[in-house]
């Protein structure tokens, strides 16, 4: 079975998985309750999974390679599906908050939730394809990459959501702002509306263009993160389509289904107050990883046991998960409040 038949493969799922999704999404009278959005959140991760586990013991072996290449690349597009699903999970919380502070309508998110995830799946497609094809071609890039995922990690920790999520303070909100009169109605489920013989632009469409900006910065921060669990320079084993095929699969499926998952995330954020810490973790693992290949020993290791970066990746988003349970918000509260004392 030819790499051919598992781009098909993967098309057809996708395809399949992202109307079914929009269906869902579309024929449901209100929100989707927490218990559905969790119900379908668990297909479409089942779905992804099973079809890791596909490559794991179906991908046809590399000729001339001792490492079992289908096992190798099975790993890979678990743990980089679990890395870039974890980001898009807390993407979507920034999400809920521009949603929140430009007071859009219940009715209104699911369509600008739906606008703003395809456009996050053609920036991916498109920055992994040159990020890949630089790493490829210029294998020092990696080092590069690798640092922009440890300052990526530093910034994420230290820095407050909200503070970094001003629809106000958008370049893409300001220009248009200018250029058009501005629909008040929050409630207006058009991008154009006119009103006395005039154009104007409506809240959902100011938002859409925050989301697509908002897009770009995910892509930007997403990019480097599978790069560097799926190429390894000199030691990798797999061909140029090979690792194409598993960064632009395992980061699309995990955009797979965020519909779903938003209206669950509304419902119980507070189960995920420490995921964030575990992504930091996770991308400044990554960017270790990537900076230190340059060592010998290093990239041996890697190279030699590459269930380890799934592992850490695994265990990490466990732990905050578990964390986030187990330290209930009004512990850390009371904890707070002993400190200001």
């Amino acid at each position: 079975m030819s790499i051919t038949y598992w781009w098909i493969a993967f098309t057809v799922i996708f395809l399949a998985v992202y109307f079914v999704d929009m269906f869902v999404t579309d024929h449901r009278k209100g929100e989707i309750s927490v218990r559905t959005s969790f119900r379908w959140t668990g297909v479409w991760i089942s779905i992804a999974l099973l079809f890791g586990t596909a490559i794991y013991f179906f991908f046809p072996q590399n000729e001339g390679v001792a490492i079992n290449t289908a096992h190798e690349m099975g790993m890979k597009f678990i743990a980089g599906y679990l890395t870039e699903y974890s980001l898009s999970v807390d993407n979507l919380f920034v999400f809920i908050m521009i949603f929140s502070m430009m007071a859009i309508s219940s009715g209104n998110q699911p369509k600008l939730l739906k606008l703003g995830i395809l456009i996050s799946i053609v920036l991916r497609i498109l920055f992994i394809l040159v990020g890949m094809t630089l790493v490829q071609r210029f294998e020092w890039v990696i080092y590069i990459f690798g640092a922009v995922l440890v300052w990526t990690a530093y910034k994420m920790m230290f820095s407050k959501e909200e503070d970094n999520v001003d629809p106000k303070s958008n370049i893409l909100y300001k220009i248009a702002s200018k250029l058009f009169p501005i629909d008040s109605d929050v409630h207006s489920s058009k991008f154009f509306t006119k009103r006395d013989g005039k154009r104007h632009i409506t809240m959902i469409f100011l938002c859409l263009l925050v989301l697509g900006s908002t897009d770009v910065l995910f892509a930007v921060d997403s990019i480097p993160a599978i790069i560097g669990v799926i190429a390894e320079g000199e030691k990798n084993i797999l061909s140029a389509g090979e690792e194409n095929f598993l960064a632009v699969s395992s980061n699309v499926f995990a955009v797979m289904g965020l519909v779903s998952l938003f209206f669950a995330l509304k419902g119980i954020m507070g189960m995920f107050r420490f995921l964030k810490h575990g992504v930091c973790f996770i991308l400044f693992f990554i960017g270790v990883k990537m900076l230190l290949g340059f060592f010998e020993p290093v990239a041996e290791f890697f190279h030699n046991y590459s269930w380890v970066s799934l592992a850490v990746i695994v265990f990490t988003l466990l732990f905050s998960i578990v964390l986030s349970k187990v330290i209930s918000e009004e512990v850390e509260m009371e904890n707070r409040q002993k400190d200001k004392q």
